[in-house]
């Protein structure tokens, strides 16, 4: 299924008016760390191709406005925060966070004028260390309460990065089943090879990755859950019994949540938001730690030594926006023709009228949702490396490619590794295992499968 220029347009361009934009402003995304604002209390955003200053107030009070001061255009990202509002360092208008102007001290104490300026405001929310805006039409609904986000005995780090792509091509390589077994090991052992010198051994374990021998993809209430059976498997393994799912429109949680964030056409703000539960109690993060992902090399190459490396050398080297009707597709293919269906089909809905999928209202579904993720992954059993904080299989891997992270890697802030690394010496002494999310079955609204023997 090759998607024409027409269609392609629609699914990828995100701005205020465009159809895809209005589907993403029925949810909530995030828009900051809340470490990003430990050392200034401004912090300019863009999202969905608005221009947008996040700050918080001497009474602790969020407020996300549009950038220009309705005066003379001054930028807010220079305002004083005062007991309530944003005041601009112009002429001193001061804004609060619904976007109403409170005072225009040059102004006669007598005029009215202040009453009838406002600024463009959002709602802002904190939740799991992470600031979320809401762009789109009131009522607002539930900020969805992810299991990682609020879990109260986890150990949580975030890493994040500007990738100068459409959000769309990063999303679609979460449907892209098949090319865990090529570009995460064939490819993976061959640019370690060459980074060692050494010839590449094309029949080593760490190239060769147990074959897809078939792949489906289920809509249920929250996303898209994906299934797979490799070589040498069933459908009673993990992988395709429990799965893992892509929670609609912008997030793969697989362990770790990958969520992309549209800033505009051709940028994606790319977050690692990884929570790990040790067993034992876990002291309050405050804020949750934060660090940018590296993954450029000093000459602009990218470095793809490591599986988040690879996967933006895919998404990046599609260009800005990904050229669809240029495409061809096959079978194997099956899950990212399905997206782009399921995609349409909300952005239709939005133009009805309707209510997309995955909007939650209703507070006794939202006390937190559970997400579905395999114990056994890949045929592996995941064990808990103690000294280092992280999963890994039982053949001692890293998980990913059957390659040690090397020279990339997504970093870990140095705070939360070493808290992890405490709690599960701690729950080592005491015999306490790390907690798992329960495995459990989604109940599938639509589904599509194929084999790939």
């Amino acid at each position: 299924m090759t998607l024409s220029a027409e269609l392609n347009e629609k699914l990828s361009r995100v701005g205020p008016g465009t159809p895809c934009g209005e589907l993403m402003r029925r949810y909530w995304h995030p828009i900051a760390a809340t470490a990003e604002l430990a050392n200034r209390p401004t912090r300019r955003v863009r999202i969905l191709g608005e221009d947008l200053v996040l700050y918080r107030d001497e009474s602790d009070r969020l407020g996300l406005i549009e950038e220009p001061c309705a005066h003379r255009r001054v930028s807010m990202y220079y305002g004083i925060p005062e007991a309530h509002g944003l005041r601009c360092p112009y002429h001193g208008w001061l804004y609060d966070e619904q976007g109403n102007c409170l005072e225009q001290p040059a102004e006669p104490g007598s005029s009215s004028f202040k009453d009838k300026i406002k600024l463009k405001a959002y709602p802002v929310q904190e939740m799991g260390g992470l600031i979320w805006a809401y762009l789109g039409p009131d009522p607002a609904p539930l900020l969805p309460r992810y299991d990682e986000f609020v879990w109260d005995d986890a150990v949580r780090s975030i890493s994040a990065t500007v990738l100068p792509v459409n959000w769309l091509q990063i999303m679609e390589n979460s449907f892209d089943a098949t090319h865990v077994e090529w570009m995460h090991g064939y490819y993976s052992a061959y640019v370690n090879a060459v980074e060692d010198g050494r010839a590449f051994d094309r029949d080593a374990p760490s190239a060769l990755r147990r074959h897809h021998t078939r792949i489906g993809f289920d809509v249920w209430e929250h996303g898209i859950l994906k299934r797979r059976v490799e070589e040498g498997g069933s459908e009673a393994d993990d992988d395709w019994r429990v799965g893992h799912t892509v929670v609609f429109p912008y997030m793969l949680g697989n362990p770790t949540l990958q969520i992309r964030v549209p800033i505009d056409d051709t940028h994606t703000w790319h977050i690692w938001y990884t929570a790990s539960r040790p067993g034992v109690p876990v002291p309050a993060q405050d804020p949750v730690p934060f660090m940018e992902m590296p993954w450029q090399k000093p000459d602009g190459d990218i470095v793809t030594n490591f599986v988040d490396g690879q996967d933006i050398m895919a998404f990046v080297t599609q260009g800005e926006i990904a050229r669809r009707e240029l495409e061809r597709l096959g079978q194997s293919d099956v899950g990212i023709i399905f997206f782009r269906q399921v995609l349409q089909d909300e952005i239709e809905k939005v133009e009805r009228g309707e209510e997309p999928m995955n909007v939650i209202r209703d507070p006794a579904k939202n006390a937190i949702i559970e997400l579905p993720r395999e114990r056994v992954h890949h045929g592996g059993v995941r064990q808990f490396d103690r000294q280092q904080g992280r999963v890994t299989p039982s053949d001692g891997t890293n998980g990913t490619n059957g390659t040690a992270v090397r020279q990339g890697g997504r970093p870990t802030p140095p705070e939360s590794r070493e808290l992890l690394r405490r709690l599960r010496e701690e729950a080592a002494a005491r015999g306490i295992e790390p907690v798992e999310s329960p495995a459990f079955e989604i109940t599938p609204i639509r589904a599509v499968a194929v084999d790939l023997k």
